[in-house]
């Protein structure tokens, strides 16, 4: 049971250096078994995260993998005696080995909306992600919003705004839990991207679906996302303020092909200053995001992985690449 894990995980947590927790259900700390770096006593590539309902761990420098049950035992065998009795206190359920299916949870706010993925295909609204090449296993993501600003609040505080339809992106938490959305104008309205916040979190896109043992992909909107290998979109946010504390080496900072624009070049530069990894896109490529990228015909994921820099390189690459 997870709450088991977190509860012992925070028992032996003082025996963890630099150990500390980034969100619910992720803590970094050094490695237990390697030490983790010598020569660099901040660095800290150790990770425990949340598989379905137990806590596993992973370093990203020995690349040692296991659960947070077996660090306990490592670090303290007496304290790991006790997690054992309270987690096998009672008689556990047979354990059957296949996966349950896995549903989004409904929420009061999606339930008067309309998902795409239940319209008809020669539907206007779902020909938009038709025409924009979103693969079909994301369509589910999507909702049609029949009047935006009355859904969404934002009536009740600009009253004179006009209503009009907008194409709806829930963003989800860890759990499911939909505490932001995205709302994408059809027509000419202004702005064309409108995002409203229904918690105080910070506007990640992809939580629910990310796994943080892996590279991670962070791009700046959440359509770009659907088109790469685990990937969050920071929706406007600050990308160098959402990914702090998380392992450097396990992200890859992906801005858009804007090379005369001096805000995306800071930014950059402040990533690179930080030591992430960035994508730095080569000269002769014309389309702004990854959506248009897709549109021309090419391989985003595949330029991405040939353009992606570090260090030094980042900014001999940048660089070149800039225009301001």
């Amino acid at each position: 049971m997870i709450f088991l894990d977190v509860k012992y995980l925070l028992q032996i947590s003082s025996r963890l250096d630099r150990f500390h927790k980034v969100r619910d259900y992720l803590y970094n700390c050094r490695c237990p078994y390697c030490g983790d770096s010598q020569k660099f006593s901040n660095k800290a590539r150790g990770y425990f995260y949340r598989v379905k309902d137990q806590m596993n761990f992973k370093c990203h420098n020995c690349s040692m993998g296991t659960t947070a049950s077996k660090v306990i035992q490592y670090v303290d065998p007496e304290i790991h005696k006790e997690y054992v009795m309270e987690r096998f206190a009672k008689p556990e359920e047979p354990e059957y080995k296949f996966d349950a299916p896995k549903f989004k949870k409904k929420d009061p706010k999606l339930e008067v909306l309309t998902g795409l993925n239940r319209l008809k295909h020669d539907h206007p609204a779902r020909q938009v992600l038709s025409n924009r090449k979103i693969p079909e296993e994301h369509y589910d993501k999507f909702y049609l919003c029949d009047k935006w600003f009355q859904w969404s609040g934002v009536s009740t505080l600009v009253p004179r705004r006009k209503e009009h339809p907008r194409l709806v992106i829930p963003f989800r938490d860890e759990d499911g839990e939909v505490f932001a959305a995205q709302g994408r104008a059809f027509g000419d309205e202004k702005p064309k991207y409108l995002t409203v916040k229904f918690e105080d979190k910070p506007k990640i896109f992809g939580l629910d679906r990310v796994d943080w043992s892996r590279l991670v992909y962070v791009v700046e909107g959440p359509i770009d996302s659907l088109f790469l290998d685990n990937a969050i979109a920071v929706a406007g946010s600050d990308m160098a303020q959402l990914v702090e504390g998380l392992d450097k080496e396990m992200i890859v900072a992906v801005y858009d092909n804007e090379p005369r624009s001096r805000e995306i070049v800071q930014k950059m530069e402040q990533m690179v200053d930080n030591d992430y990894n960035i994508v730095v896109w080569p000269n002769s490529l014309n389309e702004k995001d990854i959506n248009d990228m897709t549109l021309s015909g090419h391989n985003p994921q595949q330029i991405i992985k040939e353009n992606t820099y570090t260090g030094l390189q980042a900014r001999m690459a940048l660089a070149n690449w800039k225009k301001t």
